[in-house]
This record gives structure tokens, C-alpha cells and sequence, in this order.
């Protein structure tokens, strides 16, 4: 079936839908929805039999859904509408929700329904609900809505006729979320900060300059007055409730991009007291902990927790700090888990665009950043006493995947994808030595390919052509369990010094045939013109990126309508 997809953006549901759609044999275009003259001139060239919007931030024009079934994905149960459907389950601490796939007409969320699957809600950030359970159950209403519309005898059931507990619901304003640092309990904070989170933030103060708070933890032990900023860590500011206290980990300021907090307010952070942890133990009491070590039997876990899994020139150096001590632990396996949404995503843009604001260099930080990822990712490749596993529970990207393909096994979760390319960033060639990793695992021509394509693979594809070792059904606890059995099978393993023995001499080999600095190196220079070439389209690129610029057009690479060469053989 040739079908349309009607976008704001290629973000993670799209990208979910679009790679199942595929899999599945339909023809697959994607169009982003700029203005209704564009999504028109899209329809027409493509002629899809459906059209389905994944995620939108308007309506879709009646000269399209009046002549073309469009099927619209909301992220909430039966009978509800509105834009701020997952923020008002959050804040309203709904017990359970869902995501219906309803048809597109003149009033906003309210056509009949094609299919409609609930999950249970958990204590969570709102952009954490959404790229877990609001992505599975739209997957799965959008493959059975797809079914129902194959068959050619289905009928949509109106709302109306429908046992709904849904209601509209206007857009959450910033007075809907405002917290009240002299009144508001812990749990309240965090409730209202997970419902912001991802976007808009909560609407508050710090240090007395407006900003928005994103990013909240909660804090066991550290206590003061209400309001009252209280300590540092790393990224990380702690301000107190009226019975605890919250870490704000990110903010973003007027006029300005989201920042680590310390970042956002750096001076003014220097006042405030330290509260460092000693170590890498997981600490048993709830706190803000970026990266965690935990030890059972022969299998060492190191978990790193970075916001949308960005790891910038400091992250970078502690955790390779973090792996050297790992690696020193009397252990054989070690598991690279990262964190629980994102695995990684390579080097921190946002930080690297901060370097420009405050009057310093975009592309030193840059040169710094990636320098600093490579020294990671040697360190896994070089690690030789232990066999390394990356577990992805969470979606990885650009250099992510290649931290992670520097382990020896790369496990990772049915649901998860992978972006393993960079040139969406303005054309950016990469490091983290892909060029060694990746086409000993997929072969050359497959390598390019992945680089040339930019597509997103799924974990079942990416176990396919041999970028990963293997694909584990289940949600995120299940795969925890999983992935701790397969760790704890592969320490006791009988064959496992033969394993390890095999490991380094495979990799003595391949250093004498070509060593890793001259990857390196190679690919640096490549780097080195991305960054401080005459060429500035990375530079524009990020810009736009982290400023969340409204898109002007499609990619190419997406929007198959727009081939001259389809369209010439369609």
C-alpha cells in the first residue's frame, strides 16, 4: 500500500511507524506539514491510499481530508482532545491512558475511531511516557487500524457512540503548571516538571531571571527552605520543597537555549555549595546520579543517565574516568547500559552552540567534544580483560551507535532505534572510529550504504545485516532481566577465557594491519573541514537544530514523492 506520512517532524514515533510500515512491504513517503499549499502538492504527486499523521501541531486542511482518508494519532484515550493530552494525564495522575487513531475531519480530535490501545500509566516524565509506552501503543493502533483498513469492510465507530471517559481538554497553560516553591510537596514538583517535560518547561525563576525547568529528580536527603537553592552537582541544581528537595537538571533561559543548568547559570552556580558523591556506587536513597556503577557476581553494569542521551566534552571524560575504574573491578563481563529513554546520541549540541553565546568558539567545542567521545569509545575497544556488552533499552544515535559498536556484543531492545549516521547534521562525516567498527560487522558496501541513506534501523534490522548481536522482545524492566541473565550465562560461560584469549588477538591483528590512530586520524580530518571549513552547513545545521527551527522543507531522503527519479517510474 503506498502511504503518506503527514508529519510536524521525523521524530522517534514517526520514525517507529515509518520503519514498521516498511518492514511490512508498503511504500513509505514522508511529507513535514509546513503549509497546506505544500501538504497539498505532496498528495498529489505521491497519491497515497492513506495518509496518517503521526504527530501534528495543526489540522490538516479539509481539501485533503475530504478527499483522502487521513488517520490522526493522538496520544490519548477514547473521547479526549485537545494538545495537551499526555500533560493533563500526567498532572491529573490518570492511572491508566492510551492512544486512539482517529479520522481526520473539521473538528480537532473528533473523528471516528479506527483503533484505539491502552497501557497503564507509570510515575514518569511526559518524554519519557511518550517514547516507551505512547510509541508501543501507537504502533500498535496504527498496525491494527492499517488492518481494519486493508479489509475494505470496516467501519469507524463515532465517539459518541463509544464508552468514553474522555473529555476535551484545553492547552495546559504555564498557570496550569505554575509550582509554588513555599506551598508545593516534592511529589507535586515533580508531577508538574514531568508534564512539562520535554517541551514547553515549567515557567519559573532561578536566581532571580525567568527560565523554564526542565529535567526534575528527587532528592532524600538534602533539605532547607522552601524555594531556597541548595546545592550543585555536576549539571545539576537542588532546590528545596516544603518537604524535600528537587534536582532541576536543565533550564532554559529567555531568549536563549536549553542548557544544563550549572551551564545555563555558571557564575551564578559558583555560589553554591558542592554536593558531590563519592564514587560511582549506585546510592541506594533517591538522588541525581548521571552515572552509576552496580556489581553482581562477575558482571559489572555502568549506567549513564544524560538528558537525550548528550554527552558533552565533561560527560565524555567522566565517564571514560567512570569505565577505567570499571574496568580495574574483579570482573569478566561489562555492561554498558546507559540510560533509560536514550542510550546515547554522541556529542552534546546544545553546549557546543552555548560556546558561540558566550563569546567563545562553536567549532573549538566541537573539536573538543568528538576528541573527547573518541577517547571513550578506545577505551571500550581497549578494554581487555572483560568481554563488553552494550544493552540498549533506550534509542541510540550518530556517534551513540558507535560508542555501543565498540563493544564486543551489542544487545538491544525490540522497540529501540538506531540513527547510526551523521550527515543529517549538516553533512557531518563522523568519528568514533565507525570507520574500523562498522564495516567489519556489516561489510564495506553495507556501510556506506547506512552512511549514504541516513535511515533509522530497528533492532530486528539492525540483528539483520550484523550491526547488532542480538534483538529482546519485552518492555524495559523485562529487558533489564534479560539482559542481567544473558551477562550473568556469558561470565560463566565455559568457552569465555577462549573468548577473551580469541578478543585480543583479533584486535592485536587488526592493529598491525592498520592501527587505530590512523582511523582516527582519518576520519579527524574529515572533522576537522566539517568544523572549521569553508563550508558552514554543520554549523548551520546545529543552530537550527537546538533552536528547534521550524522545518522549510522535506529531506530529500524522505520524501520519495519528490524523487524525479520515482516519480518518472511511478
Amino acid at each position: 500500500m503506498r502511504i503518506l506520512l503527514l508529519t510536524h517532524a521525523f521524530n522517534s514515533l514517526t520514525q517507529r511507524l515509518s520503519a514498521a510500515l516498511l518492514e511490512r512491504g508498503h511504500q513509505v513517503s514522508v511529507e513535514f506539514d509546513i503549509a497546506d499549499s505544500v501538504t497539498e502538492e505532496a498528495v498529489a504527486l505521491f497519491n497515497p491510499a492513506l495518509i496518517i499523521a503521526p504527530y501534528l501541531r495543526r489540522a490538516i486542511p479539509e481539501s485533503i481530508w475530504s478527499r483522502h482518508v487521513c488517520l490522526i494519532v493522538h496520544p490519548g484515550i477514547v473521547g479526549d482532545r485537545g494538545p495537551s493530552a499526555l500533560d493533563w494525564a500526567i498532572q491529573n495522575q490518570e492511572i491508566d491512558w492510551g492512544v486512539t487513531v482517529l479520522q481526520a475531519q473539521a473538528e480537532m480530535d473528533a473523528g471516528a475511531v479506527w483503533a484505539n490501545v491502552g497501557f497503564p500509566m507509570r510515575a514518569a516524565k511526559k518524554s519519557s511516557l511518550y517514547r516507551h509506552e505512547v510509541t508501543q501503543a501507537a504502533s500498535e493502533a496504527v498496525l491494527l487500524a492499517l488492518q481494519r483498513f486493508a479489509s475494505g469492510s470496516f467501519v469507524p465507530q463515532a465517539q459518541a457512540e463509544m464508552a468514553a471517559r474522555g473529555c476535551a481538554r484545553p492547552m495546559m497553560q504555564q498557570t496550569d503548571r505554575h509550582i509554588d516553591w513555599t506551598s508545593d510537596d516534592t511529589a507535586s514538583v515533580l508531577r508538574k516538571m514531568g508534564a512539562a517535560d520535554g517541551f514547553p518547561g515549567v515557567a519559573d525563576a532561578l536566581f532571580g531571571q525567568p527560565c523554564q525547568l526542565f529535567d526534575a529528580w528527587p532528592e532524600a536527603t538534602l533539605r532547607g527552605a522552601p524555594g531556597e537553592i541548595i546545592a550543585r552537582r555536576e549539571t545539576a541544581l537542588l532546590r528545596a520543597t516544603v518537604d524535600g528537595a528537587v534536582w532541576i537538571g536543565h533550564v532554559k533561559r529567555a531568549d536563549s537555549i536549553k542548557l544544563p543548568t550549572t551551564l545555563a547559570f555558571e557564575s551564578e552556580s559558583q555560589a553554591i555549595a558542592e554536593a558531590p558523591l563519592q564514587g560511582y556506587w549506585r546510592v541506594k536513597t533517591p538522588t541525581w546520579q548521571d552515572i552509576t556503577y552496580e556489581e553482581s557476581g562477575a558482571v559489572g553494569t555502568l549506567h549513564f543517565e544524560f538528558y537525550n542521551g548528550a554527552m558533552s566534552t565533561r560527560q565524555c571524560e567522566r565517564l571514560r574516568a567512570a569505565l577505567v575504574w570499571a574496568k580495574q573491578r574483579p570482573t569478566t563481563v561489562l555492561l554498558l547500559m546507559g540510560g533509560a529513554d536514550f542510550w546515547s546520541n554522541g556529542i552534546h549540541l546544545n553546549v557546543i552552540e552555548a560556546a558561540s553565546l558566550s563569546g567563545g568558539s562553536a567549532a573549538d567545542e566541537s573539536w573538543r567534544n568528538i576528541n573527547a567521545m573518541n577517547d571513550l569509545t578506545l577505551e571500550v575497544i581497549d578494554t581487555g580483560q572483560q568481554l563488553t556488552v552494550a544493552a540498549l533499552g533506550g534509542n541510540a544515535g550518530a556517534g551513540g551507535c558507535f560508542l555501543a559498536r565498540a563493544c564486543d556484543l551489542v544487545w538491544a531492545r525490540e522497540a529501540v532505534l538506531l540513527n547510526p549516521h551523521y550527515k543529517n547534521m549538516g553533512n557531518l562525516y563522523g568519528s568514533e572510529y565507525w570507520t574500523y567498527s562498522l564495516p567489519r560487522r556489516v561489510g564495506l558496501d553495507a556501510a556506506q550504504a547506512i552512511m549514504r541513506k541516513r535511515e533509522p534501523l530497528t533492532a530486528r534490522h539492525a540483528l539483520i545485516i550484523g550491526f547488532s548481536d542480538a534483538c529482546l522482545s519485552g518492555d524495559a524492566p523485562t529487558f533489564r532481566a534479560d539482559v542481567a541473565l544473558r551477562a550473568a550465562e556469558l561470565a560463566a560461560a565455559p568457552e569465555r577465557p577462549a573468548r577473551l584469549a580469541a578478543k585480543r588477538e583479533t584486535r592485536a591483528r587488526d592493529e598491525a594491519l592498520k592501527p587505530l590512530a590512523a582511523y582516527r586520524a582519518e576520519e579527524m580530518m574529515q572533522m576537522r573541514r566539517n568544523f572549521y571549513g569553508f563550508d558552514p552547513s554543520y554549523h548551520v545545521a546545529r543552530h537550527h537544530f537546538v533552536r528547534k527551527s521550524p522545518a522549510s522543507w522535506t529531506p530529500r531522503h524522505l520524501a520519495l514523492h519528490r524523487d524525479l527519479n520515482w516519480k518518472a517510474q511511478a
